[in-house]
C-alpha cells in the first residue's frame, strides 16, 4: 500500500482566460546499448503511463493548483501518476488542447493549456498513489510516438522534448549533459 496520496478535486485549480492550466513532464532515462565491443551508445527512453479513459499511452500531467508553482505541479504529477522522482529540467513547451473529460463551470468547452518539462528520472517508486489504475512503460522515442494517445503529446515529444534533448547532449552524441540547463522552447 502507498502512504502517498494523490490530490483530487477542482477547488484549487488554476485557470487563465477560460483555459484550465495543466502541468506535466516527459520522464526520461538512458539505457546503454553496445553495438560493438569498443563503443556503448546511450539510448533515450521515455516513461509513459496508460490512460484511465481509453486506449493509448500518456505522459504524466494534471491540474496546476493555486498553492504550487508550475514546476512543483509537474513533479507532483510525475510522482502521483507514474511513481517516479527525478531532476526537473527545462521547459519544453506550452500546448493547447481540448479535454472531453474535464469540462466545468470555469472551462465549459474543456480548453486546457499544458506546460511541459523534461524530467530526468532518478528514482522509480515501488508504490505510488495511482498504482492501482496506472501502468508505466519505458519506450524509445520512436515507440512512444507510435503509442501516444494525443496529438499534442506527440508534438511535445517530437518537437519539444526531442529538440531540447538534441541541444543538451555532448557533441559526441553519446553522453547526456544531464546537469546542463538549456533554453526552453515553447509552442502553442
Amino acid at each position: 500500500m502507498c502512504d502517498l496520496v494523490a490530490r483530487t478535486g477542482r477547488h484549487q485549480q488554476r485557470y487563465e482566460s477560460g483555459c484550465r492550466l495543466v502541468a506535466g513532464c516527459i520522464p526520461f532515462r538512458y539505457r546503454s546499448s553496445s553495438h560493438d565491443c569498443d563503443a556503448s551508445e546511450k539510448i533515450v527512453e521515455v516513461l509513459m503511463i496508460n490512460s484511465t479513459s481509453g486506449p493509448g499511452l500518456l505522459f504524466p500531467k494534471g491540474g496546476w493548483e493555486n498553492d504550487e508553482t508550475v514546476e512543483e505541479a509537474a513533479v507532483r504529477e510525475a510522482m502521483e501518476e507514474a511513481g517516479v522522482r527525478g531532476d526537473l529540467k527545462d521547459l519544453i513547451g506550452h500546448y493547447v488542447f481540448k479535454s472531453k473529460t474535464h469540462q466545468d463551470e470555469f472551462c465549459p468547452d474543456g480548453s486546457c493549456k499544458a506546460t511541459m518539462f523534461a524530467l530526468f528520472v532518478t528514482e522509480e517508486l515501488e508504490s505510488w498513489p495511482e498504482q492501482d489504475v496506472r501502468e508505466r512503460t519505458w519506450l524509445t522515442i520512436a515507440e512512444a510516438i507510435e503509442s501516444c494517445r494525443y496529438p499534442w503529446m506527440r508534438d511535445a515529444l517530437e518537437n519539444g522534448f526531442s529538440k531540447w534533448h538534441s541541444d543538451n547532449v555532448v557533441d559526441d552524441g553519446k553522453a547526456p549533459l544531464v546537469g546542463k540547463k538549456g533554453k526552453g522552447s515553447g509552442t502553442s
